[in-house]
C-alpha cells in the first residue's frame, strides 16, 4: 500500500479518555470495515503517569471505510467523552515549521519561497545578474546637508 492511498485509509482520533486503549479503539471503530492497525502514541515524558497522550489512529483497509467511520464517529462519546474523528494529516519533518531546532529562515528553501526584496532573489541565486539590482535612489545626496529651496 502506498504511502498516500495508507493515509486516505487512516483516520485521526482526538479526545479519548484514559480507560482506552487499542483492542477498546479497534472495537469501536470494527463496524466500518476490516481494521489494519490501531496506534494509540504513550506520552513523551518518561515520568507521566498517563497511559497515552489522548489521541490514536486507526486505518482501515478501504480508503471508504475510513470516511465512512469519520462521518458516523466525529462527535459520538466513547467512554463518557466526545471524541473528535478526521482524516489523517501526514506527519510532518522535525526539520520543519515550528517545532524544529533549526531557525525557520535557515531551513532549505525559505528564502526562496519567502525572498522579500530583488536583492534576497538575487542572493538566493547564487548571485547571478549582479547588474540587475537597482541603484540606491538615495546616492548622490551626501552633500545636500541643507533643507529648503536653493538660495539664488
Amino acid at each position: 500500500m502506498t504511502d498516500i492511498s495508507r493515509l486516505k485509509s487512516t483516520v485521526y482520533v482526538a479526545g479519548l479518555d484514559s480507560a482506552v486503549n487499542d483492542k477498546i479503539l479497534a472495537n469501536a471503530f470494527l463496524p466500518f470495515g476490516e481494521i489494519v492497525d490501531v496506534t494509540i502514541p504513550k506520552p513523551e515524558l518518561p515520568s507521566s503517569n498517563d497511559p497515552h497522550r489522548g489521541f490514536g489512529y486507526v486505518e482501515f483497509e478501504i480508503p471508504g471505510d475510513a470516511r465512512e467511520a469519520i462521518d458516523n464517529m466525529d462527535q459520538s462519546e466513547l467512554f463518557g467523552r466526545v471524541i473528535k474523528v478526521a482524516a489523517a494529516k501526514p506527519q510532518k519533518d522535525s526539520n520543519e515549521g515550528l517545532g524544529s531546532k533549526t531557525a525557520i529562515w535557515e531551513q532549505e528553501g525559505y528564502l526562496a519561497k519567502n525572498a522579500v526584496s530583488e536583492e534576497d532573489r538575487i542572493t538566493t541565486r547564487g548571485g547571478e545578474d549582479l547588474e540587475a539590482i537597482p541603484e540606491d535612489p538615495m546616492q548622490g545626496l551626501e552633500g545636500l546637508d541643507v533643507a529648503g529651496p536653493r538660495p539664488v
